[in-house]
């Protein structure tokens, strides 16, 4: 059964509503296991045995949570040639802006030369029911696609 890894940073209820729906998105796809993540407890194991991964972060000062950035940091050089190609997905919640967030994460998965298969979802703002129905929907395309 393919296996997403969800690996996020979730320190506020805004983000916390967006972690159950993207639960709730891949619980929608038959014979996909998900494992779900902190960034600062994500390693390179989590990363080697998923078949996709969906990224999570607040928008800190116009840049990815200094957790995600950690865990790239983490498995940058074990997984480089080992994920070539890994499906993925992200997610970004911002209070007024996320566009830092996304570009830095295009830059480094870019570098792992992973495979995006499903548009960023920049969030802005406290997420209301279209906010998290698009969360759901990001979620099972990145599930579909492992």
């Amino acid at each position: 059964m393919p296996r997403l890894l969800v690996v996020h940073h979730t320190p506020s209820p805004a983000m916390q509503a967006v972690l159950e729906a993207v639960r709730e998105g891949v619980a929608l796809v038959e014979e996909v296991e998900l494992v779900v993540r902190p960034a600062l407890s994500a390693g390179a194991a989590d990363l080697l045995d998923a078949d996709g991964v969906l990224l999570g972060t607040p928008a800190n000062i116009g840049y990815m949570s200094g957790a995600l950035k950690h865990f790239f940091d983490t498995v940058y050089y074990p997984c480089l040639d080992a994920t070539v190609g890994l499906p993925y997905g992200v997610y970004v919640h911002g209070n007024d802006d996320t566009a830092g967030a996304v570009n830095g994460i295009a830059k480094i998965t870019g570098g792992m030369r992973w495979k995006q298969v499903a548009a960023p979802l920049s969030l802005v703002g406290a997420p209301g029911p279209a906010e998290l129905e698009a969360c759901r929907e990001l979620a099972a395309t990145v599930a579909v696609n492992l």
